[in-house]
């Protein structure tokens, strides 16, 4: 093969990997989200209700051994009429999936917690539902004062292994994102608790 037919097949692998692909049901959705003081009143707890369906390339590269790092990102925002919205907190979580084909075991590293699942399915069913996320100190915000959450899920695609970082050979596949979920929050002062 010489040098200009190479050059002209990764082209045109390139541009292959380029074009829209019909998508099915893959895809990162956040359903639900829900902000709440902790039992001990001491920071704001979320909980949500995530949709996470991967594309059959990345189900294919999980199954391959290539570890998925997931990363959920939240913010609390209060809005201002005078100038840009103050961000009362910021927070961010990574789960990490993997494959190990000698025990033949999804492996989920969800928040710090180790867990192993016989399916794909599983994982991410696990991964899914985000609960008791403390993001941040209760006297952070104020009470009676309007606040508005952000919350998404992507595929941290930084920690991906080099090859796959490149933009144009990895495609659309290979950086799922969910829109931002805004939902509505207002503090009630400690007594009402």
């Amino acid at each position: 093969m010489n040098r200009r037919t190479a050059l002209s097949a990764l082209t045109a692998a390139a541009l292959m990997a380029a074009l829209p692909v019909a998508r099915g049901s893959e895809g990162f959705e956040v359903v639900r989200a829900t902000l709440a003081p902790s039992a001990d009143g001491e920071a704001l707890v979320l909980s949500a209700d995530l949709s996470i369906a991967l594309p059959p390339t990345l189900e294919d590269a999980v199954n391959k051994g290539v570890t998925l790092y997931f990363l959920v990102e939240f913010e609390l925002r209060r809005r201002r009429w005078y100038w840009w919205d103050d961000r009362a907190a910021v927070a961010a979580q990574t789960h990490r999936l993997s494959y190990h084909a000698l025990t033949r075991q999804y492996r989920l590293l969800l928040n710090g917690v180790p867990m192993a699942f016989g399916t794909l399915a599983e994982a991410l069913e696990a991964m899914a539902l985000l609960r008791g996320w403390r993001v941040t100190p209760a006297e952070r915000v104020r009470a009676e004062t309007d606040y508005e959450g952000w919350l998404r899920v992507r595929l941290d695609t930084s920690q991906l292994p080099k090859p796959f970082q490149i933009p144009g050979i990895a495609g659309r596949d290979w950086s799922p994102q969910s829109e931002w979920k805004r939902f509505a929050f207002t503090p009630t002062p400690r007594s009402e608790r």
